[in-house]
């Protein structure tokens, strides 16, 4: 082939990749499309044998990592997790529907921290339908516990790098270790979540319900004005053991502590995931007699064969000039001050990651810092800037990101639907002013921080 058939047959590649993958007609897997875009650009040799050695060692440690938190993820789901947690946030509404509103996003920031964003969908999706469903709330009351519960699990995977795996392989590009990207973005992150989280309050404020239904099936009701249908009576068969759950949940805080002080210490953090899924499965195949066969149905590897394959049809772009043009056009502007430069690029990813999803837009970005040669403190301002677009920004649209790609999946199985304008409505009023915020912080943050050097 020619250059400029090569040019051509690359970019109609990524193109018709994006449009499939976010149309998936007849609800063919996302992976699906993306497979057979990578296979066109390497048949257009503008990937290479070189390249694709040089995407499975950038890869393959953050799949790995990502792949054994999930695994922990279908561990609790297999004790009894997710009822557990349903009943937990029952009894802590205390008949408050307000309550029950912070409790439920609470809950989704911190399966993010411990598990991944992907992961914290798989598991807080089926937990809220669960508990809204027991508790009587009505289908369009339901929309913002759902919503709001998978904004902010998405977004939670901007304060440390290890909760997403597209985060996770663009930092290998940049060379930056997890402990140095949680010190520069664990506290603007944060701010900007807790922003989020409150400007989707004052928006669905008006729909929730202020009290929760009691159980009417329980004569004990009366007696305990915060009964609710999710508590069992004595009688009740067990559904989990919760001294149990609560060794497992600190089990796997120290497993998180462990990848932070592995990268620390230059210690690949994928060894440490590994380790601890193994010691999960392991003791549930002891202790309850459950093989780790069902690992193999469960986990979304589907998720794994998407991002390598965008991956692929990512680097086919760079190769044939993409980014290259990128540089030319931003360098100027990037180099000017680090403000501009994080203002700039995180308003690019997060136009990209709306329209083309945040995989393939985190890495256009991330190629794009490393080929302008920056020096170290802007790489990585710009490199958090990109992360900020990528996981925040990406929120403006249902298919910005693969997570809520995920949530809407969940729902559509459970037979829930929420539609785009209810979507859309929120988003548009809360993610970009979040953005702008939270882009502020960093520029602060990083200020204060790389001066103390």
């Amino acid at each position: 082939m020619t250059d400029a058939v090569v040019l051509f047959v690359t970019i109609a590649a990524f193109l018709a990749t994006v449009v499939f993958v976010l149309w998936r007609p007849k609800g063919i897997n996302e992976a699906v499309f993306a497979s057979v875009g990578a296979l066109i650009v390497l048949a257009t040799g503008s990937v290479s044998l070189a390249d694709l050695g040089h995407i499975a060692t950038t890869v393959s440690g953050a799949a790995i990592t990502i792949i054994a938190t999930i695994v922990m993820a279908i561990v609790l789901e297999s004790i009894g997790f997710f009822y557990w947690a349903a009943e937990g946030l029952a009894a802590r509404a205390r008949g408050s529907g307000v309550r029950l509103f912070w409790l439920v996003n609470l809950l989704c920031f911190l399966m993010t921290l411990f598990f991944n964003n992907d992961g914290s969908i798989l598991i807080t999706t089926p937990i809220l339908i669960i508990l809204l469903r027991n508790l009587g709330i009505k289908p369009h009351q339901q929309v913002p516990y759902l919503l709001s519960g998978a904004l902010v699990a998405t977004a939670s995977s901007a304060p440390i790098g290890v909760s997403n795996v597209v985060n996770l392989i663009s930092m290998r590009m940049i060379g930056m270790d997890l402990y140095l990207n949680m010190k520069l973005m664990f506290v603007p992150a944060m701010l900007g979540l807790l922003f989020m989280v409150i400007a989707i309050y004052l928006s669905v404020y008006k729909e929730l319900p202020r009290t929760l239904h009691q159980s009417r099936r329980s004569s004990h009701a009366s007696a305990d004005p915060f009964h609710h249908p999710l508590k069992r009576s004595p009688n009740d068969p067990p559904v989990y053991n919760e001294r149990r759950m609560i060794r497992i949940l600190l089990f796997v805080f120290v497993i998180r502590i462990g990848l932070f002080a592995a990268s620390y210490f230059g210690i690949p953090i994928e060894y440490v995931a590994v380790a601890g899924s193994l010691a999960l499965l392991s003791w549930r195949w002891y202790s309850l007699g459950t093989p780790p066969y069902d690992i193999l149905r469960k986990t979304p590897w589907h998720i794994f064969v998407f991002a390598i394959s965008m991956y692929v049809v990512i680097i086919g772009l760079n190769n044939v000039g993409l980014t290259k043009w990128m540089i030319e056009w931003l360098q100027p502007s990037i180099t000017a001050s680090l403000m501009h430069a994080g203002f700039i690029m995180g308003g690019l990813l997060t136009a990209m990651s709306t329209l083309f999803n945040n995989h393939p837009a985190l890495m256009i970005g991330t190629l794009t810092l490393t080929g302008m040669h920056l020096d170290m403190n802007t790489l990585h301002v710009t490199y958090l800037a990109n992360v900020i677009g990528s996981d925040i920004g990406s929120l403006i649209l249902p298919i910005g990101t693969l997570a809520s790609m995920i949530w809407l999946h969940l729902l559509k199985q459970h037979r829930i639907k929420v539609s785009w304008k209810q979507y859309v409505r929120v988003t548009i009023v809360v993610i970009p002013p979040t953005v702008i915020f939270t882009l502020i912080c960093l520029h602060f943050w990083t200020s204060y921080i790389l001066g103390m050097r």
